[in-house]
């Protein structure tokens, strides 16, 4: 930077001048990558997560990578969810993830690129429901992550306040489920699945998938358009290049 003022000067550019040029070629606008754009990530294994062992689970490292390619750095933030969706709703440039596209959200946010997709299921240690009204009507208390798609669901389908147990998603619904605090468990399957198997070896009761929807990387509502130009035209390589399906196969296969 020196280098360059020194340089102007010597042209005989004021100093004003030069800082100017260095502002403007800093820009998002001009094609430099801004460092350090955060990123909110639920703890949800296997989709997202932050472990010691640098694994960031699918639509994680998915989105890392895509970053990479994209030439931006991303700095990892971990919050409660309900938290985390009103920081990226407010903000500007704001990353997040795993977030379900759903028609309550469409409005708040700006969606980047789908990742995956994912099912969603009843999970309970006695009784398998088939519909959302036999759940309605079978379950007294279900727990469901607070601020999720899947307690959208529930409530926009008529379940009452008393039967929603919402929890904080990062902690852990299969032990309330075990102590017998809820009757079923409302969640994503595959990340239940991977929590249940290190827990127990207890079966479940799984009803089919009663709730579908596209994880996407979301940002805030104010987000620079080259951030979201750049970074849906690397997932979208990804996509092309077999990188998605290598990653969700590396997690979802894993014993």
């Amino acid at each position: 930077m020196g280098y360059l003022i020194q340089s102007l000067r010597r042209r005989g550019a004021p100093v004003t001048a030069a800082l100017f040029f260095l502002a403007l070629s800093a820009s998002p606008s001009s094609g430099a990558a801004p460092l350090g754009i955060d990123l909110y990530i639920a703890e949800a294994p296997p989709l997202s997560m932050l472990d010691k062992t640098g694994l960031h689970g699918i639509v994680g490292d998915a989105t890392l990578e895509a970053a990479t390619q994209a030439g931006y750095e991303l700095n990892c933030i971990e919050v409660p969810w309900a938290r985390a969706q009103q920081s990226v709703r407010r903000g500007v440039d704001k990353l997040i993830i795993p977030l379900s596209r759903t028609p309550e959200r469409e409005a708040d946010y700006t969606w980047i690129a789908p990742i995956m997709t994912m099912d969603r299921a009843f999970f309970s240690l006695h009784k398998r429901v088939e519909t959302l009204q036999q759940a309605r009507e079978t379950f007294a208390r279900i727990a469901v992550g607070r601020g999720s798609a899947q307690e959208q669901k529930l409530r926009a389908e008529g379940f009452s306040d008393n039967q929603i147990y919402p929890f904080e998603i990062g902690e852990n619904p299969a032990q309330l489920l075990l102590m017998g605090r809820v009757d079923a468990w409302f969640n994503g399957i595959p990340e239940t699945q991977s929590i249940w198997r290190k827990l127990s070896n207890q079966p479940l009761q799984v009803s089919p998938a009663l709730m579908s929807t596209d994880l996407y990387l979301a940002c805030s509502k104010n987000c620079d358009a080259v951030l979201v130009r750049k970074l849906s035209a690397a997932v979208e390589a990804l996509r092309k290049d077999g990188t998605l399906e290598r990653i969700r196969k590396s997690y979802l296969d894993a014993p």
